[in-house]
């Protein structure tokens, strides 16, 4: 079993699938999007991901605000996430809080010394894998503490 990573936006959609033993978030790719209101091509390369890896659950980031507050980046994942549930009836999809995902991912490609190009190119990947392992590391700390 592995778990998909996703982080959803207008132009692309950063993707992040976990290793077998649900520890470690690993980044996949980023799919770009022809336009925000174009799914098709995202849905059946989603769908050939899920196949390559074995998924069996999806995590999405769920932008809210910074004061715990649903705005419209909200609504527009919700409305992604049914029509995930639509393409992928079986699957298992939770949305996840996603606060600062791609700031603190740009800060840290930039502290690492990562041009501003290859940043911008890779962000939305690094968000997915940040969304991902924070889902990762509370379910293995919820287990740990049982």
């Amino acid at each position: 079993m592995r778990i998909l990573g996703i982080d959803y936006g207008d132009k692309n959609i950063g993707v992040a699938v976990s290793c077998p033993n649900l520890v470690v978030a690993l980044g996949v790719e980023t799919i770009r999007r022809d336009s925000p209101d174009s799914f098709k091509g995202s849905i059946l390369r989603l769908r050939e991901i899920m196949r390559l890896y074995g998924v069996s659950k999806l995590i999405l980031g769920y932008p809210k605000n910074m004061d715990g507050s649903i705005g419209e980046r909200c609504e527009k994942t919700v409305e992604f996430k049914e029509r995930l549930h639509r393409n992928f009836k079986s699957l298992e999809i939770i949305l996840w809080d996603e606060r600062l995902s791609s700031i603190s991912q740009e800060r840290l490609m930039a502290e690492l010394g990562i041009s501003r190009n290859k940043i911008r190119e890779n962000i939305d990947e690094a968000a997915a894998i940040y969304i991902l392992q924070g889902y990762l590391d509370n379910i293995n700390h919820t287990k740990t503490n049982d």
